[in-house]
């Protein structure tokens, strides 16, 4: 039996909340007509089994049926999901091919700036730099493991670079760029898509930093943003059909 609700579940179960007290049957099909959504008794009761069932509702003698704990702990999962689903569609409007000939072209101007400041950042970087990095790393994998976003934690890591490479030009082009769209939450959307993961390779970089070698932080650095290319290039070949 499934334990997800659909949305005449989440009616019959708001119901049953907004109500407070016991609901009967014959009571559920009016107050759901109330809220536009026609449904005879028959149907209702099928609704009421099942969510019985799963420990949603329980019976309270001839009274009618309450609301549990893990009812309404049901019903924050089928909000929130519908809210989020609701969002991802949004995300995906947004996208077209556009926005993603948009975003190689940031991340094309990014390597090239970016592979200089990593350089540099690799040679002048301090320790109070390397531990703001860690910091950040810290924050980045919190907020992932909690299903956040975590583009502006990307900016902040690829600022810092910039800012211990000690060349205000260069921190003030990476701002700009940074600006243009692509660390925001919908480039963000899309590598989520394909699976990608990038929290890994800002290990890998910052490790370079730590060893003080230009050349490796160059590689990690390049690596990296070749591979968010390919991303987008890949959700465009593969998402967008």
């Amino acid at each position: 039996m499934k334990s997800s609700l659909d949305e005449r579940d989440l009616k019959v179960l708001e119901c049953i909340r907004d109500v407070g007290g016991p609901v009967g049957s014959w009571s559920l099909v009016e107050e759901l007509e109330h809220k536009g959504l026609k449904v005879s008794s028959a149907s209702i009761g099928r609704i009421l089994y099942r969510l019985e069932s799963l420990g949603y509702v329980e019976s309270q003698a001839n009274k009618g049926r309450i609301l549990t704990k893990e009812g309404l702990k049901a019903m924050g999962r089928a909000i929130a999901s519908k809210s989020i689903d609701k969002h991802r569609k949004h995300l995906e409007s947004l996208i077209d091919s556009r926005t993603l000939d948009e975003f190689i072209m940031v991340l094309q101007a990014r390597k090239a700036i970016e592979r200089e400041t990593v350089r540099l950042a690799a040679e002048n970087i301090s320790e109070v730099k390397l531990k703001h990095l860690e910091a950040i790393i810290a924050d980045q994998e919190t907020r992932a493991l909690r299903g956040e976003s975590i583009a502006e934690i990307d900016i902040a890591f690829h600022r810092e670079i910039a800012e211990a490479s000690t060349n205000s030009v260069l921190v003030a082009l990476y701002g700009i760029l940074a600006m243009m769209g692509q660390q925001s939450e919908l480039f963000e959307y899309m590598r989520r898509q394909v699976g990608s993961n990038y929290r890994t390779t800002h290990c890998s970089i910052l490790a370079a930093l730590k060893a003080h070698d230009p050349d490796e932080a160059e590689k990690c650095i390049v690596g990296h943003i070749d591979a968010l290319i390919e991303d987008v290039k890949k959700y465009w070949e593969h998402y967008r059909e």
